[in-house]
Protein backbone atom coordinates (compact mmCIF):
# COMPACT_ATOMS: atom_id res chain seq x y z
CA UNK A 1 0.00 0.00 0.00
CA UNK A 2 2.83 2.06 0.73
CA UNK A 3 4.27 1.72 -2.23
CA UNK A 4 1.08 2.76 -4.07
CA UNK A 5 0.34 6.06 -2.02
CA UNK A 6 4.43 6.99 -2.97
CA UNK A 7 3.49 6.33 -6.84
CA UNK A 8 0.42 8.74 -6.29
CA UNK A 9 2.90 11.34 -4.35
CA UNK A 10 5.68 11.42 -6.84
CA UNK A 11 3.09 11.28 -10.66
CA UNK A 12 0.02 12.96 -9.20
CA UNK A 13 -1.53 9.67 -10.65
CA UNK A 14 -2.76 6.17 -10.30
CA UNK A 15 -5.19 4.89 -12.98
CA UNK A 16 -8.67 3.09 -12.31
CA UNK A 17 -7.09 -0.14 -10.91
CA UNK A 18 -4.73 1.59 -8.54
CA UNK A 19 -6.97 3.96 -7.54
CA UNK A 20 -9.70 1.28 -6.74
CA UNK A 21 -7.43 -0.82 -5.25
CA UNK A 22 -6.08 2.35 -2.66
CA UNK A 23 -10.07 2.57 -1.67
CA UNK A 24 -10.96 -0.80 -1.44
CA UNK A 25 -7.62 -1.70 0.98
CA UNK A 26 -6.51 1.38 2.72
CA UNK A 27 -6.32 0.17 6.65
CA UNK A 28 -5.54 2.86 9.45
CA UNK A 29 -2.03 2.81 9.01
CA UNK A 30 -1.73 3.25 5.16
CA UNK A 31 -4.50 6.23 6.09
CA UNK A 32 -1.63 7.89 8.48
CA UNK A 33 1.01 7.34 5.71
CA UNK A 34 -1.51 9.39 2.61
CA UNK A 35 -2.56 11.76 5.31
CA UNK A 36 1.28 12.47 5.47
CA UNK A 37 2.19 12.24 2.19
CA UNK A 38 -1.10 14.62 1.36
CA UNK A 39 -0.11 17.35 3.76
CA UNK A 40 3.78 18.02 2.09
CA UNK A 41 2.41 18.41 -0.56
CA UNK A 42 -0.04 20.95 0.47
CA UNK A 43 3.20 22.78 3.04
CA UNK A 44 4.86 22.59 -0.38
CA UNK A 45 3.07 25.08 -2.68
CA UNK A 46 0.41 26.84 0.25
CA UNK A 47 2.75 26.45 3.36
CA UNK A 48 0.22 26.08 6.43
CA UNK A 49 -1.91 28.20 5.08
CA UNK A 50 -5.65 28.61 5.36
CA UNK A 51 -7.74 30.89 2.90
CA UNK A 52 -11.10 32.41 3.86
CA UNK A 53 -14.21 32.57 1.76
CA UNK A 54 -17.30 34.98 2.87
CA UNK A 55 -20.20 32.92 1.70
CA UNK A 56 -23.41 34.51 0.91
CA UNK A 57 -26.65 32.38 0.49
CA UNK A 58 -28.73 34.52 -1.32
CA UNK A 59 -31.77 32.66 -2.59
CA UNK A 60 -33.43 29.40 -1.70
CA UNK A 61 -35.57 29.40 -4.72
CA UNK A 62 -34.45 26.59 -6.89
CA UNK A 63 -36.20 25.15 -10.26
CA UNK A 64 -34.49 21.91 -10.27
CA UNK A 65 -35.63 18.93 -8.43
CA UNK A 66 -32.44 16.96 -6.87
CA UNK A 67 -33.62 14.35 -4.88
CA UNK A 68 -31.17 14.57 -2.05
CA UNK A 69 -31.36 18.59 -1.98
CA UNK A 70 -33.89 20.48 1.02
CA UNK A 71 -34.03 23.38 -1.73
CA UNK A 72 -35.37 21.11 -4.04
CA UNK A 73 -38.33 22.69 -6.17
CA UNK A 74 -40.73 19.93 -4.79
CA UNK A 75 -40.32 20.84 -1.04
CA UNK A 76 -43.26 22.99 0.13
CA UNK A 77 -41.99 22.74 3.60
CA UNK A 78 -38.96 25.01 2.63
CA UNK A 79 -39.62 28.45 3.98
CA UNK A 80 -38.23 30.61 0.67
CA UNK A 81 -36.55 33.94 0.86
CA UNK A 82 -34.33 35.67 -1.79
CA UNK A 83 -31.75 38.92 -1.11
CA UNK A 84 -31.62 42.06 -2.73
CA UNK A 85 -28.88 43.57 -4.31
CA UNK A 86 -28.55 46.12 -1.30
CA UNK A 87 -28.56 43.24 1.28
CA UNK A 88 -25.93 41.56 -0.70
CA UNK A 89 -23.59 44.59 -0.40
CA UNK A 90 -24.47 44.62 3.33
CA UNK A 91 -23.37 41.40 3.63
CA UNK A 92 -19.75 42.43 1.66
CA UNK A 93 -19.14 45.30 3.51
CA UNK A 94 -19.60 43.30 6.90
CA UNK A 95 -17.59 41.04 5.32
CA UNK A 96 -14.75 43.22 4.01
CA UNK A 97 -14.34 44.65 7.47
CA UNK A 98 -13.48 41.71 8.96
CA UNK A 99 -10.81 41.06 6.59
CA UNK A 100 -12.49 38.90 3.85
CA UNK A 101 -11.23 39.56 0.74
CA UNK A 102 -13.21 36.63 -1.30
CA UNK A 103 -17.28 36.89 -1.64
CA UNK A 104 -19.07 33.25 -2.57
CA UNK A 105 -22.61 34.29 -3.94
CA UNK A 106 -24.50 30.95 -3.76
CA UNK A 107 -28.66 30.15 -4.48
CA UNK A 108 -30.66 27.24 -5.76
CA UNK A 109 -31.37 28.00 -9.75
CA UNK A 110 -33.53 30.74 -8.99
CA UNK A 111 -34.72 32.36 -13.09
CA UNK A 112 -35.60 35.00 -10.72
CA UNK A 113 -31.99 36.34 -11.12
CA UNK A 114 -31.73 37.23 -14.61
CA UNK A 115 -28.38 37.62 -16.22
CA UNK A 116 -29.21 41.53 -15.68
CA UNK A 117 -29.57 40.91 -12.05
CA UNK A 118 -26.47 39.27 -11.71
CA UNK A 119 -24.65 41.43 -13.77
CA UNK A 120 -25.74 44.13 -11.51
CA UNK A 121 -24.81 42.55 -8.55
CA UNK A 122 -20.94 41.36 -9.54
CA UNK A 123 -20.41 44.51 -10.78
CA UNK A 124 -21.73 46.08 -7.28
CA UNK A 125 -19.64 44.18 -5.51
CA UNK A 126 -16.46 44.58 -7.68
CA UNK A 127 -17.43 48.40 -7.72
CA UNK A 128 -17.21 48.64 -3.93
CA UNK A 129 -14.65 45.84 -3.39
CA UNK A 130 -12.14 46.17 -6.63
CA UNK A 131 -9.63 43.83 -4.66
CA UNK A 132 -11.98 41.34 -3.49
CA UNK A 133 -12.73 38.14 -5.63
CA UNK A 134 -16.17 37.18 -6.41
CA UNK A 135 -17.49 33.29 -6.64
CA UNK A 136 -20.64 32.23 -8.52
CA UNK A 137 -22.10 29.25 -7.29
CA UNK A 138 -25.49 29.71 -8.98
CA UNK A 139 -25.82 26.63 -11.36
CA UNK A 140 -26.34 25.61 -15.22
CA UNK A 141 -25.89 28.79 -17.44
CA UNK A 142 -25.31 29.13 -21.24
CA UNK A 143 -21.84 29.71 -22.42
CA UNK A 144 -22.92 32.99 -23.07
CA UNK A 145 -24.40 33.83 -19.84
CA UNK A 146 -21.22 32.87 -18.14
CA UNK A 147 -19.10 34.95 -20.26
CA UNK A 148 -20.98 38.13 -19.13
CA UNK A 149 -20.79 37.57 -15.33
CA UNK A 150 -17.02 37.48 -16.24
CA UNK A 151 -17.11 40.26 -18.12
CA UNK A 152 -18.62 42.13 -14.80
CA UNK A 153 -15.95 41.19 -12.66
CA UNK A 154 -16.63 37.67 -11.76
CA UNK A 155 -13.58 35.57 -11.12
CA UNK A 156 -14.43 32.00 -9.87
CA UNK A 157 -17.64 29.60 -10.57
CA UNK A 158 -18.24 26.92 -8.63
CA UNK A 159 -20.40 24.09 -10.39
CA UNK A 160 -20.14 21.01 -8.36
CA UNK A 161 -20.40 17.65 -10.77
CA UNK A 162 -21.57 15.89 -8.04
CA UNK A 163 -21.20 12.40 -9.45
CA UNK A 164 -19.23 11.02 -12.23
CA UNK A 165 -21.17 8.07 -12.56
CA UNK A 166 -23.80 9.21 -15.82
CA UNK A 167 -26.08 6.48 -14.17
CA UNK A 168 -26.23 7.80 -10.63
CA UNK A 169 -26.52 11.33 -11.64
CA UNK A 170 -29.28 11.12 -13.98
CA UNK A 171 -30.92 9.14 -10.65
CA UNK A 172 -30.11 12.11 -8.80
CA UNK A 173 -31.35 15.20 -10.88
CA UNK A 174 -34.39 14.56 -12.90
CA UNK A 175 -35.02 16.17 -16.13
CA UNK A 176 -31.46 17.43 -15.92
CA UNK A 177 -28.58 16.11 -18.05
CA UNK A 178 -25.07 14.67 -16.92
CA UNK A 179 -23.63 15.78 -20.60
CA UNK A 180 -24.87 19.56 -19.72
CA UNK A 181 -23.29 19.70 -16.70
CA UNK A 182 -19.58 18.51 -17.58
CA UNK A 183 -20.26 20.84 -20.55
CA UNK A 184 -20.91 23.78 -18.17
CA UNK A 185 -17.67 23.40 -16.45
CA UNK A 186 -15.47 23.08 -19.86
CA UNK A 187 -17.31 26.28 -20.64
CA UNK A 188 -16.39 27.68 -17.69
CA UNK A 189 -12.87 26.56 -17.66
CA UNK A 190 -12.91 27.98 -21.61
CA UNK A 191 -13.54 31.91 -20.69
CA UNK A 192 -11.38 31.89 -17.76
CA UNK A 193 -12.83 31.43 -14.51
CA UNK A 194 -10.88 30.15 -12.34
CA UNK A 195 -13.55 26.90 -11.76
CA UNK A 196 -14.82 24.61 -9.41
CA UNK A 197 -15.63 21.29 -9.40
CA UNK A 198 -16.54 17.93 -6.95
CA UNK A 199 -18.73 15.57 -5.24
CA UNK A 200 -20.38 14.34 -2.46
CA UNK A 201 -19.33 10.81 -0.82
CA UNK A 202 -21.74 8.69 0.85
CA UNK A 203 -24.91 9.17 -1.64
CA UNK A 204 -27.30 5.79 -1.63
CA UNK A 205 -26.19 3.25 -3.93
CA UNK A 206 -22.30 4.95 -4.25
CA UNK A 207 -19.56 2.34 -4.36
CA UNK A 208 -15.79 2.68 -4.32
CA UNK A 209 -15.99 2.90 -8.25
CA UNK A 210 -18.12 5.61 -8.65
CA UNK A 211 -15.35 7.28 -7.06
CA UNK A 212 -12.54 6.46 -8.78
CA UNK A 213 -15.08 7.88 -12.25
CA UNK A 214 -15.23 11.20 -9.95
CA UNK A 215 -11.25 11.02 -9.31
CA UNK A 216 -10.22 10.32 -12.75
CA UNK A 217 -12.88 12.80 -13.84
CA UNK A 218 -11.24 15.45 -11.72
CA UNK A 219 -7.93 14.60 -12.93
CA UNK A 220 -8.77 14.99 -16.53
CA UNK A 221 -10.93 18.45 -16.00
CA UNK A 222 -7.99 19.73 -13.73
CA UNK A 223 -10.05 22.67 -11.93
CA UNK A 224 -8.49 25.18 -10.01
CA UNK A 225 -10.95 24.16 -6.62
CA UNK A 226 -12.62 21.05 -5.56
CA UNK A 227 -15.78 20.86 -3.48
CA UNK A 228 -16.23 17.19 -1.75
CA UNK A 229 -18.18 16.81 1.00
CA UNK A 230 -20.45 14.18 3.16
CA UNK A 231 -23.56 13.13 1.94
CA UNK A 232 -26.25 14.33 4.77
CA UNK A 233 -30.01 13.37 4.08
CA UNK A 234 -32.68 16.12 4.29
CA UNK A 235 -35.76 15.55 5.97
CA UNK A 236 -38.29 16.58 3.49
CA UNK A 237 -36.60 14.38 0.40
CA UNK A 238 -36.73 10.53 -0.68
CA UNK A 239 -33.40 9.76 1.10
CA UNK A 240 -34.50 11.60 4.86
CA UNK A 241 -33.66 7.89 6.12
CA UNK A 242 -30.68 7.03 4.46
CA UNK A 243 -27.11 7.42 6.90
CA UNK A 244 -25.10 10.26 6.23
CA UNK A 245 -21.30 9.80 4.79
CA UNK A 246 -18.85 9.13 7.09
CA UNK A 247 -15.43 11.50 7.95
CA UNK A 248 -13.06 8.35 7.46
CA UNK A 249 -14.22 8.62 3.76
CA UNK A 250 -14.26 11.84 3.13
CA UNK A 251 -11.12 12.86 4.81
CA UNK A 252 -9.58 9.48 2.63
CA UNK A 253 -10.52 11.18 -0.19
CA UNK A 254 -9.76 14.45 0.39
CA UNK A 255 -6.05 13.51 0.98
CA UNK A 256 -6.05 11.42 -2.70
CA UNK A 257 -7.36 14.91 -4.23
CA UNK A 258 -4.58 16.53 -2.89
CA UNK A 259 -1.87 14.21 -4.09
CA UNK A 260 -3.86 14.03 -7.91
CA UNK A 261 -3.74 17.75 -7.83
CA UNK A 262 -1.55 19.42 -6.12
CA UNK A 263 -2.28 22.91 -6.41
CA UNK A 264 -6.21 22.68 -5.49
CA UNK A 265 -7.59 24.47 -3.72
CA UNK A 266 -9.42 22.38 -1.56
CA UNK A 267 -12.38 23.06 1.34
CA UNK A 268 -12.64 21.99 4.64
CA UNK A 269 -16.90 22.00 3.75
CA UNK A 270 -19.64 23.04 6.61
CA UNK A 271 -20.77 19.17 5.77
CA UNK A 272 -17.84 17.93 6.87
CA UNK A 273 -18.36 19.95 10.42
CA UNK A 274 -21.69 19.17 10.72
CA UNK A 275 -21.36 15.12 10.71
CA UNK A 276 -17.82 15.48 13.40
CA UNK A 277 -17.50 18.34 15.61
CA UNK A 278 -14.07 18.31 15.07
CA UNK A 279 -14.73 17.61 11.09
CA UNK A 280 -13.65 20.89 9.52
CA UNK A 281 -9.94 20.53 11.46
CA UNK A 282 -9.99 17.11 10.49
CA UNK A 283 -10.57 17.95 6.69
CA UNK A 284 -7.73 20.32 6.92
CA UNK A 285 -5.40 18.00 8.55
CA UNK A 286 -5.96 15.59 5.90
CA UNK A 287 -5.09 18.17 3.10
CA UNK A 288 -7.64 20.61 2.43
CA UNK A 289 -6.76 24.51 2.51
CA UNK A 290 -10.00 26.27 2.48
CA UNK A 291 -12.98 27.47 4.62
CA UNK A 292 -16.24 28.82 3.65
CA UNK A 293 -18.12 31.05 7.04
CA UNK A 294 -21.44 32.43 7.12
CA UNK A 295 -21.88 36.01 6.05
CA UNK A 296 -25.35 36.02 5.44
CA UNK A 297 -27.94 37.63 7.51
CA UNK A 298 -28.93 35.51 10.49
CA UNK A 299 -32.46 35.90 9.28
CA UNK A 300 -31.81 33.64 6.59
CA UNK A 301 -29.57 31.27 7.63
CA UNK A 302 -31.69 28.68 8.85
CA UNK A 303 -33.29 28.78 5.34
CA UNK A 304 -30.86 27.51 3.42
CA UNK A 305 -30.91 24.05 4.49
CA UNK A 306 -29.44 21.39 2.05
CA UNK A 307 -29.44 18.85 4.24
CA UNK A 308 -30.31 18.40 7.76
CA UNK A 309 -28.29 19.29 11.02
CA UNK A 310 -26.58 22.27 9.48
CA UNK A 311 -23.85 24.00 11.39
CA UNK A 312 -22.91 27.67 12.69
CA UNK A 313 -26.60 28.71 11.23
CA UNK A 314 -26.92 31.25 13.92
CA UNK A 315 -23.63 33.06 14.77
CA UNK A 316 -23.15 36.50 13.57
CA UNK A 317 -20.37 36.71 11.08
CA UNK A 318 -18.33 38.61 13.60
CA UNK A 319 -18.45 35.61 16.10
CA UNK A 320 -18.14 33.25 13.54
CA UNK A 321 -14.98 34.73 11.87
CA UNK A 322 -13.34 34.77 15.52
CA UNK A 323 -14.24 31.42 16.42
CA UNK A 324 -12.73 29.94 12.49
CA UNK A 325 -9.53 31.81 13.21
CA UNK A 326 -9.25 30.31 16.47
CA UNK A 327 -10.28 26.67 15.45
CA UNK A 328 -7.55 26.89 12.35
CA UNK A 329 -4.98 28.08 15.03
CA UNK A 330 -5.72 25.44 17.57
CA UNK A 331 -5.73 22.73 14.56
CA UNK A 332 -2.11 23.84 13.42
CA UNK A 333 -2.65 26.45 10.41
CA UNK A 334 -2.17 29.86 9.93
CA UNK A 335 -4.93 32.09 8.50
CA UNK A 336 -4.54 33.51 4.96
CA UNK A 337 -6.57 36.99 4.72
CA UNK A 338 -6.01 37.41 0.62
CA UNK A 339 -7.67 36.82 -1.89
CA UNK A 340 -6.50 32.91 -1.77
CA UNK A 341 -6.72 32.53 -5.97
CA UNK A 342 -4.82 29.64 -7.15
CA UNK A 343 -1.12 29.57 -8.06
CA UNK A 344 -1.89 28.71 -11.03
CA UNK A 345 -4.35 31.28 -12.47
CA UNK A 346 -4.54 34.58 -14.20
CA UNK A 347 -7.08 36.35 -15.14
CA UNK A 348 -7.67 36.46 -19.11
Amino acid sequence: MKNIINKLYENNFLNEKELLYLLNNISPESKKYLTLKANELRLKYYKDKVYLRGLIEFTNYCKNNCAYCGIQSNNKNADRYRLSCEEIINCCSKGYLLGYRTFVLQGGEDPFYTDEKIIDIVSSIKSKFPDCAITLSIGEKSYESYKKYYNAGADRYLLRHETASKKLYDFLHPNMSFENRVNCLKSLKNIGYQVGAGFMIGLPNQTNEDYVKDLIFLKNLNPHMIGIGPFIPHKDTIFKNEKSGTLEKTTTLLSIIRLLLPTVLLPATTALGTISPLGREQGLKAGANVVMPNLSPTSVRNKYLLYDGKICTGDEAAECRKCIENRINNAGFSLDLSRGDNINWRRK
